[in-house]
C-alpha cells in the first residue's frame, strides 16, 4: 500500500541495514554454568571474601527479630530484636540502627542505639552519639564526650596478653 513498487512483483531481500533501537543489550542464555558471563566469583568461594574483609550490610529499612550468627564483619543500620554473634569480626551499629539484643563479637562500634549486654573481645567504642544502655565485657573501651552509656563495664584481660604474661612469669620462674 505505502511501497513504490507494483502489486505482484517479487521482493528483492533488503539489501539496506535497518536501524534498530534497544534499551539494553540482546542477553542469550548461556549453555552451561561455564559461560555465563562475568559471573561473581565470592558466590562460588564465599571463603575468599570473608578473607577479603567483606562486610555485610543490615539497611536502615530492615527489622529482623531472632539471631545473626556468622564469620563476617556486619554493619547494622536497622533495627534488630535477639543476638548478634560474629565471634573474632567486626560489628558496626550505624547512627540510624536500634538494638535490642546482645552482642558478641571481636570488635564492636556504636554509633546508633543499644539496649542489651555487649562483649566484644578486642574493643567495645561508644561514638559521640552512640547509646549502650547494658553490661560491657572487653579488653579495652573507648568512651566518646557525648557518648551515652548505662550499665557497669568488666576488663577482659585479653588472650595474647594473657599469653605473654605466662610465658615471661614462667621465664623469671626458670631463671631463678
Amino acid at each position: 500500500m505505502w511501497s513504490n513498487k507494483k502489486p505482484g512483483t517479487p521482493r528483492a531481500a533488503d539489501t539496506e541495514p535497518k536501524n534498530v533501537q534497544m534499551n539494553h543489550s540482546p542477553r542469550l542464555a548461556p549453555a552451561s554454568c561455564e559461560e555465563t558471563p562475568k559471573l561473581n566469583k565470592d558466590v562460588m568461594h564465599p571463603t575468599k571474601a570473608i578473607a577479603d574483609g567483606a562486610t555485610s550490610r543490615l539497611g536502615s529499612s530492615l527489622y529482623l527479630k531472632g539471631e545473626i550468627v556468622g564469620n563476617e564483619d556486619l554493619f547494622i543500620e536497622g533495627r534488630v530484636e535477639g543476638l548478634v554473634q560474629l565471634d573474632e569480626r567486626k560489628v558496626m551499629i550505624g547512627a540510624t540502627a536500634k538494638l535490642t539484643a546482645d552482642i558478641i563479637a571481636g570488635e564492636v562500634i556504636v554509633y546508633g542505639n543499644v539496649k542489651g549486654n555487649v562483649r566484644g573481645k578486642g574493643k567495645i567504642e561508644i561514638k559521640k552519639d552512640g547509646s549502650v544502655s547494658g553490661d560491657l565485657t572487653t579488653a579495652q573501651i573507648i568512651i566518646e564526650d557525648g557518648a551515652y552509656f548505662k550499665g557497669s563495664i568488666e576488663i577482659e584481660k585479653s588472650a595474647d596478653k594473657q599469653a605473654d604474661k605466662n610465658v615471661s612469669s614462667r621465664t623469671a620462674a626458670g631463671s631463678m
